[in-house]
């Protein structure tokens, strides 16, 4: 088996891990918006590492491979492959009750190498593969299983901070919205990016506003009412793939924009960069209104580009 060798230290570690099939590799492959390579997923053999930027931040990204050999290897050396963990997101398949006490087992194994390495990484549950046909088919059912499931974590596990959150694969938004909480932590100016977004999308009186990096992370929102988020929660996955699917084709570059009037709202989807990053940024706009006019035309737009400049390099 082969494994990851030390190269520069990195300035944030995230970590997954969890059983086989719980879904991990499929989670990294949603957020990479690789949709493609996700049927053809094999069990990840060992620690598979990807490193990114998160604004300003270099993250590195560990997937840890759960067959029960790859965790054994893991917990004997726990110095290469737990150490210097600043957030650890653990994967739990709800459909698959028989592995749950399994799953836990290992949940607790990895949190005991946490506090032999004298390390305290907030712990993030994913209670995935909740996807929308099993929300819809069976709602509270679901809901009082993950309840029992939470309530039953907590008696096992005497550790602090443990996070919980429903994902899946299926809903785009769930992990975009988690992932996105999670990693922002890692952000000290992120509540000042968020002020920034929120000026801009008042000023050009948009319904909401979202800015998405190309990690798929959420860095900042604004929505008007409960309307206006589930507009954008709910589409923003199609848009993203959208327009991979028209620069996979060479039909798109980064000053291309597009408008899409539904449901009598206008949907305005733009990719932007900022100086002091070389990946894009994404921005998509909520309005009543056809916002064809307003957009990209005012100085607001200028301004709020540098402001997100200054932000970030600062």
């Amino acid at each position: 088996m082969e494994y990851l060798t030390e190269e520069k230290p990195i300035s944030h570690k995230i970590l997954f891990t969890g059983l086989d099939t719980a879904g991990k590799s499929s989670i990294i492959q949603v957020l990479k918006r690789e949709f493609s390579k996700i049927a053809k997923i094999q069990p990840t053999k060992g620690a598979h590492r990807r490193v990114f930027t998160l604004l300003d931040r270099e993250v590195s990204e560990w997937d840890l491979g759960g067959q029960k050999t790859y965790r054994i290897s893991y917990l004997k050396n726990p110095g290469k492959f737990f150490d210097d963990t600043e957030i650890a997101m653990y994967v739990i398949d709800i459909r698959n009750d028989e592995r749950i006490n399994e799953s836990l087992s290992y949940l607790k194994d990895v949190i005991d190498q946490f506090i032999k390495l004298k390390i305290n990484p907030p712990i993030n549950i994913f209670f995935h593969k909740c996807d929308p046909s099993l929300v819809r088919s069976s709602q509270d059912n679901l809901n009082n299983y993950i309840s029992e499931l939470t309530n039953k974590i907590k008696n096992f596990i005497t550790y602090d901070p443990i996070h919980f959150f429903k994902t899946s694969i299926y809903d785009t938004y769930s992990l975009m919205s988690a992932m996105s909480q999670i990693l922002l932590e890692l952000y000290p100016k992120s509540q000042l990016l968020q002020k920034t977004i929120e000026e801009f999308a008042k000023k050009l009186n948009c319904e909401g506003l979202m800015i998405i990096d190309d990690n798929t992370l959420v860095i900042g929102a604004y929505y008007e009412n409960d309307e206006a988020k589930l507009f954008l929660d709910k589409s923003i996955g199609y848009f993203l793939t959208l327009n991979d699917n028209f620069l996979e084709m060479g039909l798109g570059d980064q000053e291309d924009q597009f408008l899409i009037h539904k449901l009598g709202k206008y949907f305005l989807f733009k990719q932007f960069k900022i100086k002091v990053s070389v990946q894009p940024y994404y921005a998509l706009i909520l309005k009543s209104h056809n916002p064809f006019d307003l957009y990209f035309l005012r100085k607001e737009y200028t301004t709020f580009i540098d402001v997100m400049n200054e932000i970030i390099s600062k």
